[in-house]
């Protein structure tokens, strides 16, 4: 009996090495690899009061960068406002970047660190005499 055992037991082993060499993979891992992501662009345009602000929210679906510009302000294209980004809630723009002397053609630019509710917004720093037609594109991930 013990001559039938050695010959399975070698048998097993020669097997077990074998199978473990077959599962040895020297390949270098690779990240996955896909279309690079796509930039979402939004405008909002509205009328901007003296001594007035207008919020508008967006949502970012990736991380990456979030700019804002000013495209148009009528009929003062020379007009002076002021231009933020920030994190929505729901209710209100927190505000983490600020221009207060921006124009037509300005750009804030700041990074989202993930997604969620952001917000641009627009309002007189006091130098509005008139209601100004403005018009603002956010671009975004």
């Amino acid at each position: 009996m013990a001559t039938m055992l050695r010959p399975t037991i070698l048998t097993t082993v020669l097997l077990a090495a074998a199978l473990g060499a077959a599962c040895g993979d020297d390949d270098t891992p690779t990240a996955p690899s896909g279309p690079d992501p796509v930039s979402v662009s939004e405008t909002f345009s509205d009328v901007l009061n003296p001594n007035g602000g207008r919020t508008h929210p967006f949502v970012a679906e990736r991380a990456g960068t979030v700019t804002a510009v000013i495209n148009s302000l009528a009929p003062d294209a020379a007009a002076v406002i002021g231009l933020s980004l920030g994190t929505w809630n729901g209710i209100a723009c927190q505000v983490i970047l600020a221009n207060d002397n921006a124009q037509v053609s300005q750009t804030l630019t700041g990074s989202a660190t993930g997604i969620g509710g952001f917000c641009v917004r627009v309002y007189d720093t006091g130098r509005l005499s008139q209601n100004v037609e403005y018009s603002v594109t956010v671009t975004h991930f």
